[in-house]
Parts: structure tokens; C-alpha cells; sequence
């Protein structure tokens, strides 16, 4: 009778093979870069539009000089970093969408009446503060706003390949968005407590 047992170092390979888990991480790293190019280019001011900050050319030109100074003297890390992919025709109109908006919540974040929520989404802060023939309006665009930014996390996931990452994307945003208001903005801290930039 002929031994029927593989042998050992087959058996071994076999059984390693099996136990083999590949664990795909959700990249945070890539997820920050990609959530600030997206967040910058929806609050950019479109062509035609004069944006609202007030520093002098020779501060431009200084920050310029800086910002290229700095890029010389610190390579960004690529290696080991995964990239996300942004490319879908979802994710480009809910990005147009968002960035055409943008214009009109703006006043109304400098106003104080939004605010950012410690999700990411925005609220109406205090309704009671916001004129009543306003209300109405401030109430639809923040709403639409917070559909688009669901949307927006979950094409992104799903484009990737990884619809369980929605959860960990929106939270990236959402430190990202605090991270991106300009000063005077609300944003609410992990605590629930409101904090003015």
C-alpha cells in the first residue's frame, strides 16, 4: 500500500497559502491629500469672482516663495502611499455641484448662521439668528450641501473599489473641512462644543 500523504513541504505551502488574509488598510494619508484638493477646489472663487482675503502682493509673492522653498527642501513621501481615484462622472458633477454652492453658503458662514458640524456635515447653528425671509433658503442649501457631501464620500469609496471605507472617508472630510474654514467660520470640536477659527 502506497502512502498517500503529501509530502511535507507541500503540505506545508498548501496550508500557509490557506491562511493567507490580505488586509487592504483604508489609506489615510492619501485620504487627507485627496479631501484637501477637493475642499480647496470647491472653495477657490471661480473665475470672475475677487476673493475675499486681503493680503498684499508682496504677501503673495512671499507666501509663493516660501510655499516653493519648502517643496525643494521637503520631498512628499510617495512611496508606500496609496493614491485615491477621484476619476468618476459622479464624483465630478457632485465636486461641481458643491463648488458652485459654495458661493452662496460662503456669506452665510462668515455670518456665523452654518457652522460644521464635528461629522463634516454642516447644521444652521441658530436659526433664530438667521432672518426669517432667509431662513428658508439657508435651510435648502445647507441640506443640499450635506446630500452632496454624503454622495461625494460614497462615490469615493465606491470608485475605489471599497464601499466599506464611506465611514472612514467622511471622517477624514470632516477633519479636513474644520481644518479648511477660513477665520471666523464655526466649526463644532469632538466635545460638541462650537469653536469659532
Amino acid at each position: 500500500m502506497k502512502n498517500k500523504l503529501l509530502p511535507v513541504p507541500v503540505a506545508a505551502t498548501l496550508l500557509l497559502a490557506a491562511c493567507v488574509t490580505i488586509n487592504i488598510y483604508f489609506p489615510a494619508a492619501a485620504a487627507e491629500q485627496a479631501a484637501d484638493k477637493i475642499i480647496k477646489e470647491i472653495q477657490t472663487p471661480a473665475d470672475g469672482e475677487t476673493p475675499q482675503e486681503n493680503n498684499s502682493h508682496w504677501q503673495d509673492g512671499v507666501y509663493r516663495w516660501l510655499d516653493a522653498a519648502l517643496n525643494l527642501l521637503v520631498t512628499p513621501a510617495h512611496a508606500g502611499n496609496a493614491d485615491l481615484s477621484l476619476d468618476s462622472p459622479e464624483i465630478s458633477r457632485l465636486r461641481a455641484a458643491m463648488k458652485k454652492r459654495f458661493a452662496s453658503l460662503k456669506p452665510f458662514y462668515a455670518k456665523g448662521w452654518i457652522g460644521i458640524q464635528a461629522n463634516g456635515l454642516l447644521t444652521v447653528r441658530n436659526a433664530s439668528q438667521v432672518p426669517l425671509r432667509e431662513r428658508n433658503r439657508v435651510q435648502k442649501l445647507v441640506a443640499a450641501e450635506n446630500s452632496d457631501r454624503k454622495q461625494l464620500y460614497r462615490a469615493i469609496a465606491n470608485a475605489n473599489g471599497h464601499p466599506e471605507w464611506t465611514d472612514d472617508i467622511q471622517a477624514t472630510f470632516a477633519k479636513r473641512w474644520r481644518a479648511n474654514a477660513e477665520p471666523g467660520w464655526w466649526y463644532q470640536a469632538a466635545d460638541g462644543s462650537w469653536r469659532q477659527k
